[in-house]
């Protein structure tokens, strides 16, 4: 492991961790031998089924006489195909997170009317305790903008007097307000990192009761509180991309797991922002637009097919960028063939790279989302099939919207929190128990050895 000067206690501590690593590591060979499924999934990918939800559905295979075959994948909300949402919307020229948003917390579309109150409901919550920005947020500032969310959703806890009630509409109400404030949280964490901790200006807006969630999060962030039409169109897609996503995403069956426990909304929202912040599940898009950015200093024309291909070769080799020999982007832990997300994002992905003049960053991934399928079929043993996911287009997304780094995962979060929110009162409502899976324990047997005679 890498050794870091941490404090004068450094040499005891890496004493201590070689100690911890000599008797935490697992034999591999035990996972076969006892046939528990790492990650709760299989080789082809099939999870464990461990809940059941009515939320969202995700399709990746069609059962067949032959078994199950990988098919072009599918997402539902509610019920409602995904596309079909998008479409809807877009077509009608309006905004739809809280569309999606209403789809997902009540399981039925909301009428224009239904809509409205709806809007205005999360206008209305859109408003932080009285000095809660100066006292909470901006104590304690630090680039990871994941943690100062967390920090802010379990302080949150405090200025609540009915935190501890589970009764639905109170757990409801928490979760409305949650995801009315979530922007602000993000947005108001980062204006003060980038002022105390980079000695920018501090610029701090308030949100418009009149202007979507997507236009908020623009308003708030840019310092003349301008957007175009397109920016936040598409920002508002990203946010109804990223809402929901199955029981069985880490940070969503992480609010199961605790929100099974009987413990409050705010606990179960933190919690799922902590698993949601690991580079293995929110933070992938950031790895990806890093990952793209060096492709694009060591190739200099997204026509060059034999340097991009050399480039993902060496990737895999674990010889290039961050040598951990993936190609950030590529695959899912579902889908195979599609991410259904990842082919409706694509589309206006290229329509704002136009607008921005940046169509040839575009080429850049056009050409690796056609590269990385045949050079990872042919370096790695797949079980299941690969394609681009969402993530591989996300992070060119925010870019070309001009959003910092630091904001990708948090404005994950910020769409998300809609499906924890959903997910959250399933299991109040359906869930009996405390989840609990089991682990199978391996260690020998040690007999105890009196103090004086160890060494």
């Amino acid at each position: 492991m890498a050794r870091h000067n941490y404090s004068a206690l450094t040499p005891e501590i890496y004493r201590l961790a070689d100690l911890a690593v000599e008797h935490s590591i697992i034999d591999p060979s035990l996972y076969r031998e006892y046939q528990v499924m790492r990650g709760l999934r299989d080789l082809s990918g099939r999870g464990v089924v461990t809940g059941l939800t009515e939320i969202s559905t995700i399709v990746s295979s069609r059962e067949t006489e032959q078994g199950d075959v990988p098919c072009r994948g599918e997402l539902y909300y509610r019920g409602v195909n995904i596309e079909d949402l998008v479409h809807g919307f877009w077509r009608e020229e309006r905004f739809g997170y809280e569309e999606a948003v209403y789809l997902l917390l009540f399981g039925v579309l909301p009428d224009r009317e239904e809509l409205a109150s709806f809007e205005h409901t999360l206008a209305s919550y859109r408003t932080l305790p009285t000095n809660f920005a100066r006292d909470v947020i901006m104590k304690a500032t630090n680039r990871d903008i994941m943690n100062s969310v967390a920090r802010s959703v379990l302080t949150l806890y405090a200025y609540d007097k009915n935190a501890n009630d589970l009764d639905i509409p109170n757990v409801l109400r928490q979760c409305i307000q949650l995801i009315a404030n979530f922007p602000v949280l993000a947005v108001y964490a980062y204006q003060a990192y980038r002022h105390y901790e980079e000695g920018k200006s501090l610029v701090m807006h308030r949100p418009d009761p009149h202007l979507s969630t997507a236009e908020n999060i623009l308003r708030l962030l840019r310092p003349d509180m301008s957007y175009t039409p397109l920016e936040a169109r598409i920002l508002d897609l990203a946010l109804v991309l990223h809402a929901e996503h199955g029981g069985g995403n880490n940070s969503t069956f992480t609010n199961h797991v605790v929100t099974s426990s009987g413990t409050d909304t705010y606990s179960a929202m933190a919690a799922s922002l902590c698993s949601l912040k690991g580079p293995k599940h929110g933070g992938a898009n950031i790895k990806v637009k890093q990952m793209m950015d060096d492709l694009r200093r060591h190739v200099k024309s997204p026509n060059d097919t034999a340097a991009i291909r050399s480039y993902l070769e060496r990737l895999l080799d674990k010889e290039a960028f961050d040598r951990a020999g993936l190609i950030y982007g590529m695959g899912h832990a579902v889908y195979s063939i599609s991410d259904p997300r990842a082919e409706i994002f694509k589309t206006y992905a290229e329509r704002l790279s136009e607008e921005k003049g940046r169509h040839r960053e575009y080429a850049y991934y056009s050409q690796v989302a056609e590269l990385a399928v045949t050079v990872i079929g042919e370096k790695r043993k797949i079980y299941k099939g690969v394609s681009p996911n969402i993530d591989f287009y996300s992070g060119l997304v925010y870019d070309l919207l001009g959003l910092p780094e630091e904001l990708y995962t948090p404005f994950f979060a910020v769409s998300r929190v809609a499906g924890w929110s959903a997910h959250r009162i399933e299991e109040l409502l359906s869930g009996s128990k405390i989840i609990r899976p089991a682990y199978r324990a391996v260690a020998k047997p040690m007999p105890y050895v009196p103090l004086d005679e160890r060494g």
